[in-house]
């Protein structure tokens, strides 16, 4: 994020920088990070606790015969409210890990960052797992992460370092692909692309087709190309894409084949999408018409080829 599942300058990727018009709020999506594995160090978010405390803080003290010893648990006071809910992660680990990356003058992970944020995790600030954190995190604004989105997202997931941010990832993924959650992740993907402190309602088109891209990188619907290639033509003149077509392009892909044949204009459809299959159709039938205009000659071509190669051998 950084410059990340974000406002941006570049819309081809659908992360990016903070820019854009009031309405719709034109954003784009650019910058790259670092791709790959973890990192190994966090970064200076751990100190230990001197080995004599126990795990509240306190020094241990003599029990009497009567009083059954518990052992220690941790040493380690930053794991102090880790051992009091049983949990598989440090509140104050999540809080020190915000703090080294929130702004100075904002008690909040801005795009400067946020950037940092992504490089630290191995992440491309363009990509889908970042998208897929922003999710957990239930992150209101692009390119932002609040003081409690950041340690309510990092419970949820139970992560209180980097490297347990990473580790995180795979099951991210996993659960993406179920359908309810996908439903959920797509949906929130809406929202997450408005500009909030503009009022947007809508989308602008060119975040919309970065969006669509993305959020559909692990189970690309077939008609999807189709339907970007649409929306980059632009036959119909649209500007924005609504929340009702946002979400009713889900159910097409879903509902309606690759091929179109099912599509019913009587149904309740927006009536983009009945341009759009209008378009498709039309477009298919030239791609094909031009097909077989063009096959004869090459077959005329091939038979004179044949032709002349048989009076040379003779």
């Amino acid at each position: 994020m950084g410059q990340c599942v974000t406002k941006c300058k570049n819309p081809s990727s659908s992360l990016g920088s903070k820019s854009g018009d009031k309405d719709p709020g034109s954003k784009s999506h650019h910058k790259k990070g670092g791709g790959g594995g973890c990192k190994e160090e966090p970064g200076p978010v751990c100190r230990k606790a001197p080995g004599d405390l126990l795990a509240n803080g306190t020094k241990t003290m003599e029990v009497t015969a009567e009083t059954p010893v518990i052992p220690t648990l941790s040493a380690d006071p930053l794991k102090e409210d880790l051992v009091a809910n049983s949990e598989e992660f440090s509140i104050v680990r999540i809080e020190e890990l915000f703090d080294h990356y929130k702004d100075e003058h904002d008690d909040a992970i801005l795009e400067e960052g946020m950037e940092r944020f992504c490089n630290d995790l191995c992440v491309d600030p363009a990509e889908f797992r970042v998208l897929l954190l922003a999710w957990k995190f239930q992150a209101a604004t692009m390119c932002k992460f609040t003081r409690k989105e950041f340690v309510e997202g990092c419970k949820a997931i139970k992560a209180d370092s980097l490297e347990g941010i990473c580790s995180r990832f795979p099951c991210m993924l996993l659960e993406a692909q179920a359908e309810d959650k996908f439903k959920d992740l797509y949906r929130f993907t809406f929202q997450f692309g408005l500009d909030s402190e503009e009022g947007q309602r809508s989308l602008h088109r060119d975040i919309a087709i970065a969006l669509w891209r993305l959020v559909f990188t692990q189970d690309t619907p077939a008609i999807l190309e189709c339907w970007l290639d649409f929306l980059t033509e632009n036959p119909s003149g649209v500007k924005g894409i609504s929340r009702d077509t946002w979400n009713m392009f889900l159910n097409f892909t879903q509902v309606i084949g690759p091929d179109l044949s099912n599509y019913s204009e009587d149904e309740a459809w927006p009536s983009l999408f009945d341009t759009f299959v209008e378009w498709e159709v039309e477009r298919r039938k030239k791609e094909e018409e031009r097909r077989c205009t063009q096959l004869p000659s090459a077959e005329t071509e091939e038979s004179g080829g044949s032709h002349q190669k048989g009076v040379a051998t003779d």
